[in-house]
């Protein structure tokens, strides 16, 4: 047995791992996914590689940020819910808190960042959202019926572009799987390390319910800016599939529609956080920093931050004693092939609108997101030098292309 498999058996040791990877996870939730295979499997050997593939499979099937959840189930499988906490905190906090940061800065010196460098961070997010859809596309859509879901999931949001809308096509998706399509067939699984009891997994997802349809009632009986931002972001953490790329258009009409962010200031946000580790999902941390009122700052970012995780931790801790049950039901299996499918055509309507209307005003502006996509998708370069470089190229922009 490796020495490492041992340790590790304390919230504060599962804390400092996670942290370390916080600040080191470069390349969005697949990556992320890939370095705590080679931490925790090949390194450390606190799971087996059919452990870690069932952990994975039970991530990709809840909706939120799979690599979170991944590593909030392996705190939890190591030392309990502590250790789910310890695993969250590490690997969230530093992209959360530099986030913050730059929204905090571009609230009190945006008008000294040249307006072609924020426009750089926002042509930037049109490559990086492509490449999530083309490779989402390829794994999750490779058949016809598939493709069909997918293209009539971002026809439909396209011409009803209400966040309620995304729910709708989420919930048809799983029937028509359900109905249409077949799993290719039922995966082995071994039994996983279980900290959770039956009755603690039930009263966890009945939390997990009660604040998903109690919050917008409570926001309507008591308006106030902070329970609003609570509902807004819990249930963007609850309705969203398929991680943080996903979260985008919903997090868009729930901030930008009623006015609490720019939608330049989320666009180029957006951008900017492609450019750290960690989760995508703490763009939520930004977009509570960057309030255009109160609660805002470094209040308004913790609270959006807990906010759009809560589901996540909750559904993690319900789900986890029942897993290996519904893993092996095959119509489960065909609901969350519809499911995926769908998740695909909401990137694909999210990168036309808001993300490339938003962004692309020109020729060059089309140039620099194809050379953007080209750095990632060919070159294989780091999403933060591509963001950079793409922040850069915009604030010289002026003075090569005058007007």
């Amino acid at each position: 047995m490796n020495a490492y498999s041992s340790q590790g058996r304390t919230a504060w040791s599962v804390f400092w791992i996670f942290l370390r990877l916080g600040l080191t996870s470069f390349g969005g939730p697949v990556a992320h996914l890939g370095y705590f295979r080679d931490e925790f499997v090949a390194r450390r050997q606190w799971l087996s590689e059919r452990s870690y593939a069932d952990l994975v499979a039970l991530c990709q099937f809840l909706p939120g940020p799979a690599s979170s959840q991944v590593g909030m189930a392996i705190g939890l499988s190591r030392c309990g819910y502590a250790g789910a906490l310890a695993a969250w905190a590490g690997f969230t906090l530093p992209s959360a808190a530099a986030l913050m940061l730059l929204a905090g800065g571009m609230h009190a010196y945006g008008d000294r960042v040249p307006v072609s460098a924020m426009h750089g961070l926002k042509v930037v997010a049109v490559a990086v959202v492509a490449q999530a859809v083309w490779n989402m596309a390829r794994a999750l859509c490779p058949d016809t019926p598939r493709r069909l879901m997918m293209a009539a999931t971002a026809s439909f949001v396209l011409w009803l572009p209400f966040a309620w809308s995304q729910v709708l096509v989420i919930a048809v998706a799983a029937l028509v799987g359900l109905l249409w399509l077949r799993p290719a067939g039922s995966p082995a699984t071994e039994d996983l390390a279980v900290s959770v009891t039956r009755r603690a997994g039930v009263l966890w997802l009945s939390m997990f319910f009660l604040l998903l349809i109690g919050l917008p009632l409570a926001a309507a009986v008591f308006p106030g800016q902070t329970l609003a931002l609570v509902d807004a972001f819990y249930r963007a953490g609850s309705l969203v599939f398929g991680g943080g790329h996903v979260v985008l258009p919903l997090l868009q009409a729930e901030t930008v529609t009623p006015g609490w962010v720019d939608n330049d200031m989320f666009l180029a946000g957006y951008g900017a956080a492609q450019a750290v580790p960690g989760p995508l999902f703490t763009f939520a941390a930004f977009l509570g920093a960057a309030m255009n009122q109160a609660p805002t700052g470094w209040s308004g970012g913790l609270i959006c931050l807990l906010a759009v995780f809560a589901p996540s931790f909750l559904l993690v801790a319900g789900v986890w004693p029942f897993w290996r049950q519904l893993r092996r039901n095959s119509r489960v299996q065909a609901m969350l092939l519809g499911v995926n499918a769908a998740v695909v055509g909401l990137l694909l309507a999210a990168l036309y609108r808001p993300v490339w209307t938003s962004a692309i005003d020109s020729l060059q502006d089309v140039a620099l997101a194809g050379l953007a996509l080209l750095a990632l998708m060919r070159w294989r370069l780091p999403p933060w030098l591509v963001v950079l470089g793409c922040a850069l190229f915009g604030a010289f922009a002026t003075m090569l292309w005058p007007g």
